[in-house]
């Protein structure tokens, strides 16, 4: 029996091998057009288009192919700028484009401000609390939150969990998770990681995973895939309610499945 004859990368574009790369690790579409930002649409249609330039019937067995010949050795970008017409999962705002740039000077601007205002004298209470809303407001996953325990399964239900997220001046997102058990013990888990899908390891006492890379599709959600030792763990999607009170919390495990309740609720700490 003769062996199929290699499939060349050079037919492929980058999009289509990193798409093709998260599948040959146990992605779903689901999970990979939440990793990536786009519409499972749009994923679709990048692997029809890579099985119709291979000639290979089926997107797995292309991955599988393509992991055979180690074809992922070669660097591939994993965050390509966006096409018009692969619209994000998460429908962005109108005129707006949450790029580090912007992430960073969400908050220079607003505190050089402030801080010119005080040294001449002429800022007031009021216009401070305006200028921090509009922080809040540029910004809204910044702040502490915590699981709303009661709405779980009270077999289920830990003492408390926390997030905490503090946007960087350079663009990055710091995360501390504290988890509180039901026989006293606390987990931690804490990093700083860019908004551009690359991995960074994990600090903390978290066993099962011990690294994580965010995207943000949108200013008020943020995808966060955790690993340990390079394979997915599970694929989180925080998104906050528009009165900035409340942020939800989907999960998708490593193999597609998503547990019960399919989300679950963190209310704002401050």
């Amino acid at each position: 029996m003769t062996s199929p004859p290699p499939i060349s990368a050079d037919a492929l574009g980058e999009k289509e091998l990193a798409i093709l790369r998260l599948l040959a690790g146990g992605h779903t579409v689901k999970s990979i057009a939440a990793d990536l930002g786009r519409s499972e649409a749009a994923i679709n249609e990048r692997l029809r288009e890579a099985r119709r330039k291979t000639g290979v019937g089926s997107s797995r067995e292309l991955a599988r192919l393509l992991a055979e010949q180690k074809i992922w050795d070669r660097k591939i970008d994993l965050s390509p700028p966006a096409d018009p017409a692969e619209a994000p999962s998460v429908p962005r705002k109108q005129g707006f484009e949450w790029t580090k740039g912007r992430i960073a000077m969400a908050f220079l601007l607003p505190a050089a401000a402030l801080g010119l205002a005080l040294a001449a004298g002429t800022a007031t209470l009021p216009e401070a609390a305006e200028t921090a809303e509009a922080a809040a407001a540029a910004a809204p996953l910044a702040g502490k939150w915590s699981l709303d325990v009661a709405r779980l399964p009270e077999n289920e239900r830990p003492v408390a969990v926390t997030i905490t997220f503090t946007p960087q001046a350079d663009g990055r997102m710091h995360t501390l998770v504290w988890i509180t058990n039901r026989d006293g013990g606390s987990i931690k888990a804490e990093s700083t990681a860019a908004t551009d899908g690359v991995p960074v390891p994990v600090g903390g006492s978290f066993a099962e995973i011990d690294s994580v890379a965010l995207r943000q599709p949108d200013a008020d959600t943020l995808v966060m895939t955790l690993a340990k030792g390079g394979e997915r763990f599970s694929t989180r999607v925080y998104t906050v309610a528009k009165d900035g009170r409340t942020m939800t919390e989907t999960i998708v495990w490593a193999n597609g499945e998503m547990p019960e309740p399919k989300a679950v609720v963190f209310n704002r700490v401050s």
